[in-house]
């Protein structure tokens, strides 16, 4: 198997985490323990666990990983429709962030169907 940092499903999701702690740093203050503090954790979680998976010996944990990963994906994209729906969000970066979590979804599903 590729290293984790090998794989461009790992990179996107990396550079989305960056997006994500950047835009999220203007959100409200109160939100910093609230949807703030779960988008970011969900989102760490997506690369995270690609990079896990992929140091596992066995390929059933590794899709394991992935399958949680996807799951983050969706948990993301349901924060980020909240958080434009709390005008927490303009248009223009909700289009952004959501095109590129449904990127990596379609990606991750990619990658499990290949491995299954």
């Amino acid at each position: 198997m590729a290293n984790f940092k090998e794989l461009l499903v790992w990179q996107k999701s990396i550079d989305f985490v960056t997006e994500i702690y950047r835009i999220t740093g203007s959100f409200p203050k109160d939100e910093m323990y609230g949807l703030v503090s779960q988008i970011r954790r969900a989102s760490v979680s997506i690369p995270s666990n690609i990079a896990e998976g992929n140091s596992r010996r066995s390929k059933l944990d590794y899709l394991q990983f992935l399958k949680i990963a996807r799951g983050s994906c969706a948990e993301v994209e349901t924060q980020l429709i909240i958080s434009k729906n709390l005008n927490y969000l303009n248009e223009e970066n909700y289009k952004k962030l959501n095109e590129h979590i449904i990127e990596i979804s379609k990606m991750l599903n990619g990658l499990i169907n290949s491995l299954q």
